[in-house]
């Protein structure tokens, strides 16, 4: 089953949004915090937080590069796992052909059914408890198939398509754990969101000092790591959002078993 990210409970959408109006609201609280101070007739250079604004803007550039690195190359894990599977059922198919009847039509049907319910449920994600059981459905009654045939033969010719077969049912586990499970830790959110809080609020209470007005350049910065975030959001969420893992090779291998 998915393994539920810090942020599954908001939509995908709300995300952008959402860390934008948290970040305004940290400056304007950092702003008016300063104002205080200053009524109060504390004296407080501007010099040193400047310094400590910069530092903790870099803390927070440090902590964004390093989770969009996480986040990008699981991205990548599953690009990579999904061409590795459709040429490991590429290769099972091929291999079928080699199998004596009626094992090998029975077989390639099922290898057909099984990359058309990969296809589904990467369009119909909701319906993904039932595709993985569907999948492990699947996986028992080709491996019967392949008992059955080992059983009357036991030739080289039998034994690679095991292999293959043994190999495409492997992959199905990795697939699972790098689109599913592989996620960005709920304690790296929680520090990303904190770091960036406080950075917005140093920045504000930078400007209150400064005795400045509430500036566009700090609006344009909040909006620039807010979108860094969203980016993030969405690697870390397969089959929604922008960023999406192709299919096309999937798609490619169904054509081609017709």
């Amino acid at each position: 089953m998915e393994t539920t990210g810090l942020l599954d409970p908001f939509p995908l959408w709300s995300i952008l949004p959402l860390t934008v109006v948290f970040g305004l609201a940290s400056f304007e609280f950092g702003f008016r915090l300063a104002l205080y101070r200053h009524q109060l007739h504390q004296d407080e250079k501007e010099s040193p937080v400047g310094g400590m604004v910069a530092g903790t803007l870099g803390l927070l550039a440090f902590m964004l590069a390093f989770t969009f690195g996480l986040a990008g190359s699981r991205f990548e894990d599953r690009r990579q796992v999904i061409l590795s599977e459709s040429n490991a059922i590429g290769t099972t198919y091929l291999r079928a052909a080699m199998l004596p009847e009626p094992m090998r039509m029975e077989v390639k049907n099922l290898l057909r059914e099984y990359v058309d319910l990969r296809v589904e449920t990467v369009q119909q994600p909701a319906n993904l408890a039932q595709a993985l059981s569907k999948s492990e459905e699947l996986h028992e009654r080709l491996w019967a198939q392949a008992v059955a045939v080992t059983e009357k033969d036991r030739s080289p010719i039998t034994a690679i398509f095991v292999e293959s077969l043994n190999e495409m049912i492997d992959l199905h586990a990795t697939r699972v754990q790098a689109g599913l499970r592989s996620r960005v830790p709920a304690v790296i959110w929680i520090v990303l969101y904190l770091l960036a809080i406080l950075a917005m609020e140093m920045i504000g209470y930078h400007a209150g000092l400064a005795n400045s007005r509430r500036s566009i350049a700090a609006i344009a910065l909040i909006i620039g790591f807010s979108l860094v975030l969203f980016l993030i959001a969405d690697l870390d969420r397969p089959g929604q959002g922008l960023l999406r893992v192709s299919q096309q090779s999937m798609i490619d291998l169904r054509k081609s078993m017709k």
